[in-house]
């Protein structure tokens, strides 16, 4: 179908991200939904949000002041896997008790999370094949989760095309659980499955977390790539004076001149999201967030990927969109700091 926008008014129900008819072919910026929440311990929902986002973007005025233009065309969105989605229905109903117990299990329990543990990593295998293909074509590749664990084999692939990249990671929680529950790809797990799948990582460096274990707190001050920035720190600087422009400079220094951005919607003050999985009180605002993502591109280094995980959509109130509204429009700034960073700018 062709390509365009829907300049007199909202475009159909079946456009795409942005409002877009596009062929991934064509475009810079290719974003992949990966509908996986199985091991979401708390609230659900994030499985429905690459959908959701999709339908909300179709909202948003799209003129970019930094680019003086309109941003959107330049991205596009590759149809969602439907094996995907029956993993993750299947998957989730089988990991229902076994969270209830808390992952002590035995007998079929055993037996159903060695499963979920298996089909996790078909899913991060298969996910990690796609996106070196799509860097190899160079793309910049995004990922629309699902839950924290949903990106983990994009961030494996993008490691392997950028070996000195660095993560900086947006979270209200530090995400360094070993093997939470049992599940060894836990949403609660992918920073620390990912410091010890990849020792020579330059700096994971994790602002906003603020709900976090005695083991991951150790864990943090004892990893030499791992920096932490904890909000209750942030804020004690912030009450004391320091603005946010001097600690975004601080954040930064860790960071190598190739970035990989991991941005959990929790990170932010739960009033952006407030039917996310594990919202927590305290977080950054929507401003101070992009704030610091512009300041990565006003530093120098590349956004080289990025993804964007655990948006819930309200499941009580189809028609209450603030969540989604949130989400794409996040969507929208990582696309086009990404696409600038990368010296795209007409």
């Amino acid at each position: 179908m062709k390509s365009g926008s829907f300049i007199d008014g909202p475009p159909p129900a079946d456009a795409g991200l942005f409002g877009f008819y596009l062929e991934e072919s064509q475009q810079q910026i290719v974003v992949i939904g990966v509908p996986w929440e199985v091991t979401t311990s708390y609230g659900r929902g994030t499985a429905a949000a690459p959908d959701a986002i999709v339908k909300a973007s179709h909202q948003l005025d799209l003129f970019d002041p930094q680019l003086q233009r309109s941003f959107g065309q330049e991205v596009a969105m590759l149809p969602i896997s439907e094996k995907w989605r029956t993993w993750n229905r299947e998957c989730s109903a089988l990991a229902l008790p076994i969270i209830e117990a808390g992952g002590r299990v035995q007998g079929k329990l055993r037996h159903d999370l060695e499963k979920i543990n298996q089909i996790g990593d078909q899913l991060n295998v298969e996910l990690r094949c796609l996106v070196a293909s799509l860097l190899e074509e160079g793309k910049r590749v995004a990922i629309l989760g699902g839950d924290h664990a949903s990106p983990y084999g994009s961030i494996l692939a993008h490691f392997d095309r950028y070996p000195g990249m660095g993560i900086l990671h947006f979270d209200a929680h530090a995400d360094l659980r070993v093997a939470y529950e049992g599940f060894l790809y836990s949403h609660a797990s992918i920073m620390y499955n990912l410091v010890h799948e990849i020792p020579e990582l330059a700096a994971l460096v994790s602002v906003g977390v603020r709900d976090f274990s005695e083991d991951e707190a150790q864990i943090a001050e004892n990893h030499p790539s791992i920096h932490a920035f904890y909000d209750h720190l942030i804020q004690a600087k912030l009450f004391q004076g320091c603005s946010w422009h001097a600690i975004c400079q601080e954040i930064l220094k860790p960071l190598p001149k190739e970035v990989y951005v991991s941005f959990d919607i929790d990170g932010l003050d739960p009033a952006c999201c407030p039917h996310t999985g594990t919202p927590v009180p305290g977080g950054l605002s929507f401003n101070q967030a992009v704030y610091l993502l512009e300041q990565v591109v006003a530093s120098g280094r590349k956004i080289v990927g990025f993804d964007l995980v655990e948006v819930a959509p309200n499941a009580k109130d189809p028609d209450d969109e603030w969540d989604t509204n949130v989400g794409a429009r996040l969507l929208h700034r990582l696309a086009s700091l990404t696409y600038r960073s990368n010296g795209c700018k007409m």
